[in-house]
């Protein structure tokens, strides 16, 4: 038996892309937070709360690496927990410049891997640590590399709270219209 977490929004990136900043930023939840590497073991799971009416799960799922699919970096454990969300948001290290396009692939390389059809579920990105890039004009041309693949993006600061409450108003709009979560075919 198997125990896979049922959340609303999965939180997916790369170790020390600020998942776990996010999750503390806009939940009660209270991850372990430092800058290394694989800090997040297990998933965490937070309550988003909009409104009395407006309220969705977020779980933080540990980093992905290359290999996740194979097992690497205890990825096969981490993957699961993907399977039974409604959306995804790609968390992405905006600080590193256009390599996050690379880490953008390389996430969705994996997922597809392990399993196809988690490319299928409604995704959105969310270009973080825009505190930390000084000229800001340069952010433009990757929101518009993302928005024309079909991504909501999201330019946010999990530290900071910047762009935190657009970003949460865009995700209660795609777990809304999300189909209910079940096995994965």
């Amino acid at each position: 038996m198997e125990l896979k977490l049922i959340a609303d929004v999965g939180l997916v990136g790369l170790p020390n892309a600020g998942k776990s900043t996010l999750l503390s930023r806009i939940t009660a939840a209270k991850p372990k937070i430092a800058d290394y590497p694989f800090t997040t073991l297990t998933p965490n799971l937070g309550v988003v709360k909009l409104s009395e009416e407006r309220t969705f799960v977020v779980a933080d799922i540990p980093g992905l690496i290359e290999g996740a699919h194979k097992g690497v970096g205890l990825g096969l454990d981490f993957l699961r927990h993907i399977e039974r969300t409604k959306v995804l948001l790609y968390v992405l290290d905006v600080s590193k410049g256009e390599e996050v396009k690379n880490d953008f692939e390389l996430l969705r390389k994996e997922l597809a891997h392990y399993h196809p059809s988690l490319l299928e579920k409604p995704s959105a990105v969310a270009l973080n640590k825009i505190d930390l890039v000084a000229e800001r004009e340069r952010l433009a041309p990757l929101k518009a590399y993302f928005e024309e693949k079909g991504y909501p993006v999201y330019l946010i600061s999990a530290v900071t709270g910047e762009g935190i409450k657009e970003l949460l108003e865009g995700l209660w709009r795609l777990v809304r219209q999300a189909q209910p979560t079940g096995p994965l075919k």
